[in-house]
């Protein structure tokens, strides 16, 4: 695999050369440095990598994941027992490099974990959720020859065994798969392609009403517009009417694009789940990449036949990150919208199915309407009526102080008699005819009355609005 394609940050010897040189003895290329710099910074970084420096108490195997994890205290001791001494210009990243080629170089077992990101013919890589999918220094690649011989697709799960890099290559090595989605790779079998799965209307109602949040926003959105597994749902929304803190209601998975940092560590500490996140000081690069390995990920689980539900903030930013990546030689649409920029934000959205194979993949996204940006108005309208559920939000009732801010009249789930037990349907439809009778603002304001009145939805429709 004697190839020169490396991402930014994985290895590339253009950022490396900023980097002091880390004496570790393994032979792979480090940057060239005029001889007076690089005597300077040996002479700083004091690094040693000769067998006499190193500690006979050498781990034997090594785990980047969990290197991934360690505190700065215990990497620089990990390091020592390898005779390096790590210089505190050389970044956490790079010095996780240098432990772990001084390891393979040691004759040690450095074994690494994580998602394969394969874009389109460029060479594939490993990545760490927990680093949000960011190229890094450390980054292992994958041969084509491995991804052949075990049918690998972009998305899946691998662990195994690394080595040092030879001949041009400039990265880390993945040598040796272990396991693909946890299982053995000698058990793993080439699963049926997400593309070929056939859909079907969503069954099985995702129940967001429980006894431990007791959420208000949870059962109204379970009254007038209930979730299934594989559902395509839209959260039309104003700025500042609370669609982030709906979000927290319901979430499992959430993806962040084009987002502001406080809201990432915000919901980071405050729920429960897995959260993929690019920060709107990124690259629009990074926007897109986050976006498309999740989706990946999701397409490999139900492939698996699991259920995976995708909580995307905002499909509007999305759309304006593919649009920002056109080379602008298409037809140009009103609001600067270039004509083939929304055919990827639409194969994310369309992505969201029930599978008659087994497994759903539920895609609840999020759109920016009043925004004064004639943009965002057009790639609402783009995406109107794709979706089967539609949950729009009100301003009118935020500054009434009414929440959930959700406009009844507007919201609605397709074929959702296939979500309902019979009896529960025709209740739930006696009350949104009482809802339809009355104002908007009212209607809520007495379903929200009602909610806080009563412990339950089924105690609620039992005792009908009053």
């Amino acid at each position: 695999m004697a190839r020169e394609d490396s991402v930014a940050g994985a290895g590339d010897p253009s950022e490396e050369k900023d980097q002091p040189v880390a004496g570790i003895g393994d032979g792979g290329k480090q940057a060239r440095q005029p001889e007076s710099a690089a005597t300077d910074v040996a002479q700083v970084s004091n690094l040693r990598s000769d067998e006499e420096g190193k500690s006979e108490t050498c781990p034997t195997t090594l785990d980047l994941n969990a290197m991934h994890k360690m505190s700065p205290e215990e990497l620089v001791e990990l390091a020592k027992k390898f005779g390096i001494h790590p210089h505190a210009a050389r970044t956490r990243h790079y010095q996780i490099l240098d432990v772990a080629r001084a390891a393979l170089g040691a004759g040690s077992t450095v074994t690494a974990e994580g998602l394969i990101d394969h874009p389109g013919d460029s060479l594939a890589f490993l990545r760490w959720p927990e680093l949000n999918f960011l190229p890094v220094p450390e980054d292992v690649a994958i041969p084509r020859a491995l991804l052949q011989k075990f049918w690998l697709r972009p998305g899946q799960q691998v662990a195994g065994k690394l080595r040092l890099p030879r001949d041009r290559e400039k990265t880390l090595v993945l040598d040796e798969i272990i396991t693909v989605e946890g299982a053995p790779v000698t058990e793993w079998s080439e699963k049926t392609d997400f593309e070929k799965l056939t859909p079907q209307y969503p069954e099985g109602r995702i129940m967001l009403e429980n006894d431990t949040t007791k959420s208000l926003s949870a059962r109204a959105v379970d009254l007038l517009a209930p979730l299934g597994r594989g559902q395509r749902g839209l959260i039309v929304s104003p700025p500042r009417v609370g669609k982030t803190i709906l979000l927290k209601e319901i979430a499992l998975i959430i993806l962040l694009v084009d987002e502001r940092p406080e809201e990432v560590t915000d919901l980071e500490r405050e729920v429960d789940c897995q959260i993929y996140s690019s920060t709107f000081d990124e690259n629009v690069f990074r926007h897109v990449q986050v976006a498309e390995l999740v989706l990946e990920r999701a397409k490999r689980v139900v492939e698996l036949k699991k259920d995976v539900v995708i909580l995307l903030d905002s499909i509007t930013r999305l759309a304006r990150g593919y649009n920002s990546l056109q080379p602008n030689r298409g037809r140009i649409m009103s609001g600067g919208v270039e004509s083939k920029a929304l055919m990827k934000p639409k194969r994310f959205f369309g992505a969201a199915r029930n599978v008659e194979e087994g497994g759903s993949l539920t895609i609840v996204a999020t759109a920016l309407i009043d925004t004064g940006s004639r943009m965002d108005e057009v790639i609402f309208e783009e995406f109107k009526g794709t979706g089967n559920m539609e949950l729009h939000l009100d301003r009118a009732l935020v500054e009434k102080r009414l929440y959930p801010a959700i406009q009844p009249l507007q919201t609605a789930t397709r074929r959702e008699d296939l979500l309902y037990h019979p009896d529960e349907w025709e209740r739930v439809q006696v009350l949104r005819k009482t809802m339809a009778a009355l104002p908007p603002i009212e209607a809520m304001e007495t379903l929200i009355s009602n909610l806080q009145a009563t412990k339950t939805n089924a105690e609620l429709l039992l005792s009908g609005l009053k």
